[in-house]
């Protein structure tokens, strides 16, 4: 009960110290657009260090993301690329995560390094006249379900189930189903956490993401 209390002052506290910080940002916002303005503050308030910046953060969060829940923890140099991201309850985001306009519901566990983004197909790349960068492309919204755990580095483009475990290192290019566990890359399903081992190729780096390793 002490402990609860103690973060609920926390958390107002935080909230009272990023209050001249949102009314700047709000100003800008009318001036240039959320769009516009919002990585850079994103930028500025991921270099925080330590227990003051997850909480700094998550109290300016709470009020410019599309949702940023009770009891979510985002570390230090972790970016939101856009304002419209939903961070669900008692989420973990580890440090140096870059992501962009991404729904983490519930529960859900991201190691270091983890970069989501929005698709694979951002940029068109079918015509040689235009360079690649004013080629149209297309920016689906990535969901990361209930519960599931994202390893160290790895890279999703494309939806994950909920209650899945994803490999440190993968690639996630193809929606991932509930309940399966993926590594590789790209990252191929080998098993359900509720159901039996499914037969899969797997190449080596893949299999060491599984296997315990020896110490040296």
């Amino acid at each position: 009960m002490l402990k609860q209390v103690a973060k609920l002052v926390a958390d107002c506290l935080a909230f009272a110290a990023v209050t001249p910080a949102l009314l700047g940002y709000f100003s800008l916002c009318l001036l240039f657009g959320s769009q516009r303005t919002f990585p850079g503050w994103s930028q500025a308030f991921s270099l925080i260090p330590g227990t003051l910046g997850a909480y700094l953060r998550r109290a300016f969060y709470r009020v410019v993301l599309a949702r940023c829940a009770p009891g979510s923890w985002i570390s230090f140099g972790a970016i939101f690329s856009h304002p419209t991201a939903a961070v669900g309850r008692h989420v973990y985001v580890g440090a140096l995560c870059c992501l962009g306009d991404v729904t983490l519901e519930d529960d859900v566990l991201l190691g270091s390094h983890v970069s989501i983004m929005n698709g694979s197909a951002q940029h068109g790349i079918d015509r040689l006249d235009v360079p690649i960068r004013e080629q149209p492309g297309v920016w689906p919204r990535v969901t990361i379900g209930t519960d599931t755990w994202i390893g160290d580095r790895a890279v999703v483009m494309a939806d994950v189930g909920a209650h899945c475990v994803i490999g440190a290192g993968s690639v996630v290019t193809k929606p991932i189903p509930d309940y399966a566990i993926a590594v590789g890359v790209p990252a191929k399903v080998v098993r359900y956490r509720r159901g039996a081992p499914i037969e899969v190729q797997l190449d080596e780096p893949a299999l060491n993401q599984l296997e315990p390793q020896p110490t040296v």
